[in-house]
């Protein structure tokens, strides 16, 4: 399966307005953003656990990065409600599941050779970071000097520009924007070959939006099986 695979292009996609896709486990469904392969993929996804369902255990060949966006996402190491960010690496692994229900927006087998940093961050937390022209607050989520993930509030009626020279991906939280005409709402998702600048006008609320800066696909990225 091939969806988004041309990384050279600009894509930006409407994620609230896809079809679920049922997965292999009851009750997990998903839209899918960029995937290339079959049940195993380098994949981008958002992922819906109805109350009561989980996912079989599993280990992460290839890493998983999620952030929660609603509900709250379980596995035996703990709970984390909507807003929490973390980094699963290569080599561990979990049983996921909901009791109330959760959706999460995730990225599988995107992690390059070496990264096994693991990290979890709760609602709220985060280093601050410096601000950009139109935006209130930001924090860091993630900076390891190949990657950095951050979360930014941008102002009501603001032009933003975010600066491009590896590549960006980004996600609409809350709130909305227009990107090159289109108008973005929450659960859009976007990404920026390097060179093109994200440039953004926000609506009358403003808008919450999840950022990552990094070459879209690792040199050293890991191989699929």
């Amino acid at each position: 399966m091939r969806i988004n695979e041309d990384l050279t292009k600009q894509v930006i996609v409407h994620s609230a307005k896809l079809d679920w896709v049922p997965s292999p486990a009851a009750g997990v469904d998903r839209r899918m953003l960029y995937r290339v392969g079959g049940e195993v993929a380098r994949a981008t996804s958002i992922v819906r656990y109805a109350p009561g369902s989980a996912f079989p255990r599993h280990v992460h060949s290839g890493g998983e990065e999620i952030l929660v966006l609603e509900g709250t996402f379980e596995d035996e190491h703990g709970d984390y409600p909507a807003g929490s960010y973390f980094r699963n690496p290569p080599g561990t692994s979990h049983v996921p599941a909901s009791k109330n229900g959760c959706t999460i927006f995730v990225r599988l087998w995107q992690y390059r050779e070496g990264d096994g940093t693991q990290i979890v961050r709760h609602p709220g937390e985060g280093e601050p970071a410096p601000l950009r022209e139109g935006v209130e607050a930001a924090r860091v989520l993630f900076d390891d000097g190949k990657e950095r993930v951050s979360v930014e509030n941008w102002l009501p009626g603001s032009a933003v520009s975010v600066e491009n020279r590896r590549g960006l991906e980004f996600f609409v939280l809350s709130g909305g924007l227009a990107v090159g005409g289109e108008q973005l709402e929450p659960q859009s998702w976007g990404r920026l070959p390097a060179g093109e600048a994200l440039e953004a006008i926000t609506g009358p609320k403003g808008a919450e939006i999840w950022i990552k800066d990094a070459p879209l696909q690792h040199p050293d990225v890991l191989q699929l099986p």
